[in-house]
């Protein structure tokens, strides 16, 4: 039932057939070097954790860090005597990068707008974004191009001078990172664009 490769910050479930009368005790490990049947797991919490127990026939497991793991999970009988042992390997990719895409308040037409790119991953980035007609990419975006960041998030500013003249829609359709890419389109976000006064006579008295 284990999955053999997961992404990084995901969570999946591990599990073995459950026979009445027994109990189960898992454990990670991430040293691949020592006996699994006598050495207790070694998995730091920071890299990876069991979520609501390791007592059961199926657990849940959360992975923090990338890299490989391994699980054991050993059955007990009402005795209390083993009665089975059985080790399994886990590969955890790096997350998936994201961008997502935030517009600027209110303009009027041709006005200059701002738009606020939030990325998650590991730089550099490269991300393409699209208006729905016409599409741009934006490479190799490094820390030193951001104007804020609050890691693991960063936030890219795109400046469109002159910007649209009716409100228009704008998202992100790829996003790489060093370690991978992400072709899922990200929410679209609306840019609202006022229209220009009309034109009227001015009169002097």
């Amino acid at each position: 039932m284990a999955q053999n490769v997961v992404y990084q910050f995901k969570t999946t479930q591990l599990g073995i057939e459950e026979h009445p009368g027994d109990t189960y005790t898992w454990e990670l490990y991430r040293d691949s070097t020592v006996n699994f049947a006598e050495v207790s797991g070694d998995c730091p919490a920071t890299d990876a954790a069991f979520v609501g127990g390791n007592t059961s026939a199926t657990v849940n497991v959360e992975w923090k860090e990338p890299g490989i793991y391994f699980f054991k999970v050993t059955a007990r009988n009402s005795a209390g005597c083993t009665n089975n042992l059985k080790i399994g390997k886990m590969k955890v990719l790096h997350a998936l990068p994201t961008a997502t895409i935030v517009a600027d308040s209110a303009v009027c037409q041709r006005e200059k707008i701002e738009l606020k790119v939030t990325l998650t991953g590991t730089p550099p980035w490269n991300f393409t974004y699209t208006d729905g007609t016409n599409s741009w990419t934006i490479d190799n975006v490094t820390e030193t191009d951001l104007r804020a960041k609050d890691l693991p998030i960063y936030i890219y500013v795109i400046k469109i001078d002159p910007g649209p003249n009716v409100t228009t829609d704008y998202w992100i359709t790829r996003v790489t990172d060093k370690y991978g890419i992400n072709e899922v389109p990200s929410v679209k976000a609306t840019q609202q664009i006022n229209p220009l006064p009309e034109k009227s006579t001015i009169y002097h008295r």
